[in-house]
């Protein structure tokens, strides 16, 4: 009982102990760990209560005796249809679209059409979550305007939409009939909103090229995760890349730049919100990974997962008071109401186009896509927003890059392979 209050009064010595800027630390009801722990208790006041309304209907054997006119629902809900895929790629992902009756200047075009929607997507979703969380809005000669804070109010933007976009086309295409109970959508929501908030958080903290190049060396904890998570296997080829990537990574990170700015100078919390972001993220995957060994569609996790997404964060604001709060700030500010509907409207494609671009070309073609996306929102946000890279971080960004591109090489060589074998023998199980 002495350690929370312990806990809440250390804050401010531990903000204080950093060098930020002093707009982003105005109280210690500002600081990141108080606002996590604020978050985390409004996701508590509605996961508790779930989870002892699931054991409650299952330790009545609500499947055999209910027979309410809300039986359907807490079905749907608590037990789905339990019957799982055999192979567990049988739901991951669509089939993929065999180009043999398609000309060659059909699938160029398709591929150039997958490339640019999810560079315009991700690049733009990019530079505007750099301007959201690190500039001030409303500035003037005699006002120095304000900065939003709210990285979950953000969180809940991306995910309305995103549910929005998944419900429609659940509705007008037809879907593989579901049977994931739909409690079990709730893990990779409450990871995902969380690791979703440890980006935005960091940005306030470390720059934009640190967090992207971060971000590129996530299959390194995925690795970990699959381990704990899945029990799988990995080839050498996957442990030596992921050196390479951490390699790259530390030379990046321990390469001093002469003019570095507050603004772009790397702390130890953005550290720990780049690493709660990739653990988060890591075991977003990897349970995702898990739930398909139901037989769904890709939308349908989409709409699944954003489901309980939009209940947790609406309802953390919303106790919080921070819905109202952020509403008010999108009045006073017509230029971030613009920004914050256009990053919603990035993700929400972007989305889409992942799902496409995996059904036409399949996963290798689509990562290349994605690593050439990072090189260019690095270079991007270099030139837009001014951040300085030394020789040596620049060469720790090659070796990044070149790791990602041999990984892919691997992949597609180990995936040719696996085809050729017997049907008794079985591929390892890669990231």
């Amino acid at each position: 009982r002495f350690c929370i209050p312990l806990l809440l009064a250390s804050l401010p010595a531990m903000a204080a102990g950093e060098e930020i800027a002093p707009a982003l630390q105005d109280s210690w009801g500002d600081f990141w760990l108080f606002r996590f722990f604020v978050n985390a208790a409004g996701y508590a006041s509605i996961v508790v209560p779930g989870f002892l309304l699931i054991q409650y209907f299952k330790r009545r054997n609500y499947l055999e005796t209910g027979r309410s006119i809300c039986f359907p629902v807490i079905k749907s809900c608590v037990f789905g249809s339990e019957v799982k895929s055999v192979h567990q790629d049988d739901g991951s992902l669509p089939p993929r679209a065999e180009p043999t009756e398609s000309s060659t200047a059909r699938q160029i075009f398709k591929l150039l059409f997958c490339a640019a929607g999810l560079q315009a997507s991700y690049l733009t979703w990019g530079v505007l979550q750099e301007r959201v969380m690190t500039k001030t809005y409303g500035t003037t000669e005699t006002d120095p305007g304000e900065k939003f804070k709210d990285s979950q109010f953000l969180v809940f933007m991306n995910r309305i939409l995103a549910f929005t976009v998944a419900g429609l086309y659940c509705a007008l295409t037809k879907q593989p009939r579901h049977g994931a109970p739909m409690y079990k959508y709730s893990f990779a929501s409450l990871s995902n909103i969380l690791s979703s908030w440890c980006q935005y958080e960091a940005l306030k903290y470390i720059s934009f090229p640190t967090q992207v190049l971060a971000k590129a060396s996530k299959v390194i904890p995925v690795m970990m995760m699959g381990k704990l998570v899945s029990r799988k296997s990995y080839e050498y080829w996957e442990y030596l890349t992921a050196v390479l990537i951490s390699v790259g990574v530390s030379m990046f990170l321990l390469s001093s730049a002469p003019n570095r700015t507050v603004s772009t100078v790397t702390t130890f919390s953005g550290i720990v919100l780049l690493a709660g972001y990739i653990i988060f993220d890591s075991f977003t995957s990897n349970w995702q990974d898990a739930l398909f060994t139901y037989k769904m569609s890709p939308v349908q996790m989409m709409f699944g997962v954003n489901v309980f997404s939009c209940l947790f964060t609406v309802g953390s604001l919303l106790e919080q008071g921070a819905l109202l709060e952020s509403l008010r700030f999108m009045a006073r500010h017509s230029e971030f109401t613009a920004h914050a509907v256009l990053l919603s409207v990035c993700s929400a494609c972007g989305q889409l186009f992942i799902f496409y671009t995996i059904n036409q070309f399949g996963a290798a073609v689509f990562t290349i896509i994605m690593t050439l996306r990072q090189a260019f929102a690095i270079l991007l946000s270099c030139l837009i927003y001014g951040h300085t890279v030394t020789v040596v971080g620049g060469l720790g960004i090659a070796v990044v890059f070149m790791a990602l591109f041999l990984r892919v090489y691997a992949r597609s060589r180990m995936k040719k392979r696996s085809k050729k074998l017997p049907p008794g023998d079985t591929p390892v199980q890669k990231v």
